[in-house]
């Protein structure tokens, strides 16, 4: 992630000590479910969490440095955090992963990750909400003139051009909670999915756990429509988020000068014109959602793999991840009438 595009809250999820936690919860999980059903001695269940609570409540560079060590010499980095845990938890380590492949684990950490950055987007677009509610009623009875082209039309109201863009996230909401519900999914169905060295409860009981559902028909990999569907509605908002911004920074032309986006105490517009009062943020947010709205063709593209699974899609997703997330502040106008 960017520092300069992301928040602290937003970066951590994605983070590696994050994925580490997650993909250890997972494992725990998983041991404990077996351990319940009888694969596994619930005494290795037990120290395999007690050890590796132990070994994520101190992780620290060193252990980071330490799996990629391992990852430089197994080229596989499932394998590398799993050496790693071993090195942890010891002899009992040998019931972690049983009858499980990577695709489990990672695939299931992604929903889980997708899912706390969801729930973060969420509560952006309640506050989005809250503030457009309040400023669209504000500015009920504010005219201002309609335009069409570009050109004056018909005279309107401030308010009545907020409530639209309200209108719009509320629908956004809609579509973001849809899309969480779609990717909210757990696969812990072993090699190409058919369930024949895992017992389907273990699935279910990772899944209930980590406020997932289980995959209906997993073929390995949890099928990619569902990521396709999560990216385009996030590329549907990021498109409501530009269409506010630059409302913005045309009604802050110094031709127009009808409103303006925020500018702090001390802010400076221009290293050579200091009396300018530039729509920076507008104008990120709009660059920012060209980016939002990229990942819409790989993310469709990973929809056909070949067979029951392929990794031709992991390295398109590890670079998603990597893009700025939506979370921005948006540039709520401040009306000049």
């Amino acid at each position: 992630m960017v520092p300069r595009y992301t928040r602290p809250v937003m970066a951590a999820i994605w983070s590696p000590e994050n994925r580490y936690r997650i993909w250890f919860e997972i494992e725990a999980l998983a041991c404990e479910a077996m351990a319940e059903y009888g694969t596994v001695p619930k005494e290795a269940a037990k120290v395999v969490r007690e050890k590796g609570n132990a070994a994520m409540a101190a992780f620290s560079d060193a252990d980071l440095a330490r799996i990629d060590e391992i990852e430089a010499e197994t080229r596989h980095d499932v394998i590398a955090f799993l050496t790693w845990l071993a090195e942890k938890v010891g002899p009992e380590s040998r019931f972690v992963h049983l009858g499980m492949t990577s695709s489990d684990v990672l695939d299931t950490c992604l929903a889980v990750q997708l899912v706390q950055a969801t729930d973060l987007l969420l509560k952006d677009l309640d506050d989005t909400l809250a503030a457009l509610k309040a400023r669209a009623f504000e500015h009920k009875h504010t005219l201002t003139i309609g335009r069409s082209h570009g050109i004056h039309a018909e005279p309107t109201s401030f308010g009545l051009k907020i409530a639209g863009h309200y209108a719009e996230f509320a629908r956004n909401k809609t579509r973001l909670e849809a899309a969480r519900a779609e990717i909210a999914t757990c696969a812990i169905s072993g090699a190409v999915g058919t369930y024949a060295h895992l017992d389907p409860r273990v699935e279910a009981y990772v899944a209930e756990r980590l406020g997932l559902q289980a995959e209906t028909v997993s073929t390995q990999v949890i099928p990619r429509d569902r990521h396709a569907a999560f990216f385009c509605a996030l590329a549907v908002i990021a498109s409501g988020i530009e269409r506010l911004a630059t409302e913005v920074r045309h009604l802050q032309r110094s031709e127009v000068r009808e409103a303006e986006e925020f500018f702090h105490p001390g802010q400076k517009g221009s290293s050579a014109m200091p009396h300018k009062r530039n729509p920076v943020l507008t104008e990120n947010l709009t660059g920012l959602a060209r980016l939002v709205r990229a990942a819409v063709i790989p993310a469709l593209e990973n929809v056909a793999l070949w067979h029951e699974r392929d990794i031709s899609h992991s390295s398109v997703e590890r670079n998603i991840c990597l893009m700025p997330p939506l979370g921005w502040t948006l540039p709520l106008p401040v009306c000049r009438a």
